[in-house]
């Protein structure tokens, strides 16, 4: 089982990836509302998986995304965004981002989101 850490600002997504999640594949460790708290969060459970907002207060997506890619290299981040700016998308990937997904999404989008970042 995979150990899932959610970062978003918007209680709505959280608790929405959290219903959606296979709890089969999935194992929730925590939620963070911004990226300051996602270090922590990530420190604390060292996750295999994150699903990162890209806009949020305090630290933003990308700023997070280049600290856990500096600490761990191999972990496995899935942005989900509304962002649709490209240029915001692309360049999480270029930090290291495994994967991108726009909102709003589907159940199926998340769940095959997931399984495609985690497949080698």
């Amino acid at each position: 089982m995979k150990k899932l850490l959610v970062v978003d600002d918007s209680n709505i997504i959280r608790k929405r990836i959290e219903r959606i999640i296979d709890k089969d594949k999935f194992e929730l460790v925590g939620t963070a509302v911004n990226g300051s708290h996602a270090l922590e969060m990530f420190a604390h459970f060292q996750p295999d998986i994150i699903t990162m907002d890209l806009t949020m207060p305090e630290m933003d997506g990308i700023e997070c995304i280049e600290k856990i890619i500096s600490v761990n290299a191999d972990i496995k981040i899935l942005v989900i965004s509304a962002l649709s700016d490209k240029a915001t998308g692309i360049e999480a990937l270029q930090k290291g981002a495994q994967g991108f997904l726009c909102k709003p999404f589907t159940e199926e989008q998340l769940q095959y989101s997931l399984q495609e970042i985690l497949e080698p």
